[in-house]
């Protein structure tokens, strides 16, 4: 009897240990991968959310002034040339 309590204890124990030795080969191929991706991205140039969000609102401010641009050209154009725009362009 005493000789298989001692066989059962020997045997949690190796499994004890062979689940910490997983846990811990785990733990080092999920770093190993984590600094691999900090290094193929380390390259690359991100940009914070503030950021794009600050450049978008200038290039909406650019497309309207860019419209607002057009709109006094045409008029422009309508009141030097008429209704009919300006002459063709001949390249």
């Amino acid at each position: 009897m005493q000789s298989e309590n001692r066989i059962i204890a020997d045997f949690v124990k190796l499994a004890n240990s062979a689940a910490g030795t997983m846990a811990g080969m785990s733990r080092e191929a999920r770093e190993g991968a984590r600094e691999k991706m900090r290094e193929a991205l380390g390259g690359l140039d991100f940009v914070g959310r503030e950021e794009f969000d600050a450049v978008k609102d200038m290039a909406a401010k650019a497309r309207e002034e860019n419209d607002a641009l057009k709109a006094r050209i045409d008029a422009l154009e309508a009141k030097v040339f008429g209704h009919e725009g300006p002459p063709a362009k001949h390249d």
